[in-house]
C-alpha cells in the first residue's frame, strides 16, 4: 500500500485491495504498548495507520481502498463516514442493524437484538464512548498521504474472537468484539466480502 499510494500519479486509477489475513496484531501510531495485554504466539506488528491495537485473521473480511481524495472531491471526515456507511450497508444487506458511537470510529451491534432497528441513544458532546450493551463489529484505521488514503477497515465474519481478548481492542478496555457467527448469522467469507466491495464501491465514488 505504502509502495502504491507513494508511486501513484494524478492519472492513478483508484483501487480496493480486499483480503484476509494470517493472525497478527497492529498497533496504530498512536498505539500504547499496555492496549497488547498477553500477545502469546501471535506477532505485534508496528503500522502508520491511526487508532490503537487490533486484531487481523482468518474470517475477517479486510478492505484497502486506494483513493486519490483530491480528486473524489471530498475530505477525510467524510471519507471516514462513506467507509462506516458502506459497512452499515452491509450489515443491512443482511439484516443487521449496526451503529456508529460518538468519538470511537468502527460500527457496532447491540448484543441482545442486532437484528433490531432501534436506534442508540447519542453519546454526549465531550463524554467518553458509551459501549454498554454493545459489540464492535468493524474496525477502522486510516492513513492519508498527498490526499491518498491506504489502511482502511475490517468486517469480522466468522472468526476465532479469543484473540481479541488479549488487547484493549482500539484502546478500549472491556470492549466487546464480535462476529457475523455469533450474533446468528452464518455467512461465508466471500458472500461478505462480495458485498462489503459493492457498498464501498458505491459509496467511496466521486
Amino acid at each position: 500500500m505504502q509502495a502504491f499510494t507513494a508511486a501513484r500519479a494524478a492519472d492513478t486509477p483508484d483501487a480496493l485491495w480486499v483480503c484476509e489475513h494470517p493472525p497478527v496484531f497492529t498497533q496504530g501510531l498512536a498505539g500504547k504498548p499496555e492496549h497488547i495485554l498477553l500477545p502469546g504466539d501471535i506477532p505485534v506488528l508496528a503500522t502508520n495507520r491511526g487508532g490503537q491495537a487490533t486484531y487481523h485473521g482468518p474470517g475477517q473480511v479486510v478492505a484497502y481502498p486506494l483513493i486519490d481524495l483530491q480528486r473524489a472531491g471530498y475530505y477525510v471526515k467524510e471519507y471516514v463516514h462513506r467507509i462506516e456507511e458502506a459497512v452499515l450497508r452491509t450489515l443491512a444487506h443482511f439484516g443487521v442493524t449496526g451503529h456508529r458511537v460518538r468519538g470511537a470510529p468502527g460500527i457496532y451491534v447491540r448484543l441482545e437484538d442486532p437484528f433490531g432497528h432501534a436506534r442508540l441513544e447519542p453519546t454526549p458532546p465531550g463524554e467518553e464512548p458509551r459501549f454498554i450493551g454493545l459489540g464492535k463489529i468493524a474496525a477502522l484505521g486510516i492513513k492519508v498521504s498527498r490526499h491518498c488514503t491506504y489502511h482502511g477497515v475490517a468486517l469480522n465474519v466468522a472468526m476465532d474472537l479469543e484473540p481479541f481478548g488479549r488487547i484493549n481492542p482500539c484502546g478500549y478496555p472491556g470492549l466487546q468484539t464480535v462476529d457475523l457467527s455469533t450474533i446468528g448469522l452464518p455467512i461465508t467469507w466471500n458472500e461478505a466480502a462480495s458485498v462489503l466491495s459493492t457498498k464501498l464501491a458505491t459509496h467511496l465514488a466521486p
